[in-house]
């Protein structure tokens, strides 16, 4: 106790230095994978991506990320255990947070588009095992989040393969691809609105108090869909049909007709990650400010003062200015080549995923899900499409992330103990 009250204000401007590097490292880390297929595919621009997540994910993390942070992320820890001595708790937040910003300091620099998920769910774990012993940890809690890794991707995987099969079948293979692109686009619209705003319902709003059963959420979401399927297809009236000697089938069109409606899956995107994914800077930050104003006291979960939300919320958009470039040209472009009509459907095919994640409460990774996604789409187009090394690279790097994560943490965490212990 004594030790809290002695350095309690170095802990939180300690915290909020490190949760702001951590949500930088979300920022051109995780953002840029949200925004890498739109701009992939030529859809926006990487000013108008930068643009659509500074909005939107600033307003996912303030609208939909306050919910009561689980401190202690995910149930990893029981914070009984640290009821005794409450600054271990500080300290192996303060590690979690700067090792977790480490390691997606280097995966951002070198391009690696890695989860922010599990470097933080790494970071405590590391920090659990070396400062409270193995059995503190809750392995069937990690096991979960283990096996999302294989799970997540490969179910984006298949929806990504599936949602551009159709494309493929119902608009390229007509015998007038514009017209067909015309008919079919705004089902795809009302799909793209209908599943951001389940994600955004069922993972989202629940501390606004607005906690809506599954029922009303689909009732909301269907009516929310054919709102922006009319803003659609006003939009889509705009796009006329132009002749170009070297495209026969008029191609080019349809692909105008996809950029419309990449416009929207970006910004659902954005917005969805921001209200998940700012939990992952702002949770330890949160634990150690509400350590220190109880006086010691440990709740297992802490409100997070709006300042906080803030402050992730403004780390993230720096750290997709300075740095998100990098990650968004391995994950938009490196992969295999996308047009708006595959990247639509890569972006699709994640939010889907995440949606039916945050129903079943599989902690799954955005990453893992939207790579999963740009995999299957590639696939469609067969093996040749893809490009086997830049994937073989990012496997590795999502397996260093856990064991980087810990190990990182565990360093921070002794260094901690000695500085003030």
């Amino acid at each position: 106790m004594l030790i809290i009250a002695q350095y309690g204000e170095i802990f939180i401007i300690l915290a909020c230095l490190f949760g702001f590097f951590m949500a930088w490292g979300v920022g051109a880390n995780d953002v840029a994978n949200a925004m890498g297929t739109s701009v992939g595919s030529k859809a926006i621009t990487i000013k108008q991506a930068i643009l659509i997540a500074v909005v939107f994910e600033f307003l996912g993390a303030w609208l939909a990320g306050g919910e009561v942070t689980n401190t202690i992320r995910k149930g990893i820890i029981d914070p009984e255990l640290l009821r005794d001595d409450p600054q271990l708790l500080v300290y192996g937040m303060l590690a979690a947070l700067l090792a977790a910003g480490t390691w997606l300091l280097v995966a951002s620099m070198k391009g690696w588009p890695v989860s922010t998920t599990h470097s933080i769910v790494g970071a405590i774990v590391g920090f659990a095992v070396a400062g409270l012993g193995p059995a503190t940890v809750d392995w069937g809690a990690v096991g979960t989040i283990a096996a999302s890794w294989v799970v997540s991707p490969l179910l984006a995987g298949t929806i990504g393969f599936v949602l551009f099969k159709s494309v493929h079948h119902l608009i390229f293979e007509d015998a007038n691809p514009f017209t067909a692109a015309k008919r079919y686009v705004p089902g795809y619209v009302f799909l793209v609105g209908f599943i951001v705003s389940m994600v955004t319902l069922t993972k989202g709003l629940s501390h606004v108090g607005l906690d809506l059963s599954f029922n009303k959420s689909l009732l909301l979401s269907i009516l929310l869909g054919l709102v922006i399927m009319g803003i659609g297809l006003v939009m889509q009236r705009r796009i006329k049909f132009e002749h170009n000697t070297n495209d026969h089938f008029g191609y080019a069109n349809v692909e105008r007709v996809f950029g419309v409606l990449m416009i929207f899956t970006a910004c659902a995107m954005a917005f969805a990650h921001g209200s998940n994914d700012v939990a992952n800077a702002v949770g330890p930050l949160a634990a150690v400010i509400s350590v220190v104003q109880t006086g010691g006291e440990i709740g297992s979960s802490a409100l997070v003062p709006w300042w906080v939300l803030v402050l992730g919320g403004s780390g993230i958009v720096v750290g997709l200015v300075t740095y998100g470039h990098k990650v968004i040209a391995t994950v938009g472009t490196g992969i295999t080549e996308l047009t708006p009509s595959r990247g639509f459907a890569a972006t699709l095919a994640a939010a889907t995923t995440v949606v039916l994640a945050s129903g079943t409460g599989l902690p799954i990774s955005t990453t893992h899900t939207l790579v999963g996604a740009i995999l299957g789409v590639g696939l469609a187009r067969g093996m040749a499409a893809l490009n086997l090394r830049v994937i073989g690279t990012i496997a590795a790097s999502w397996l260093i992330t856990l064991p980087a994560g810990a190990g990182l943490a565990i360093l921070f965490f002794f260094m901690f103990k000695g500085m003030f212990g």
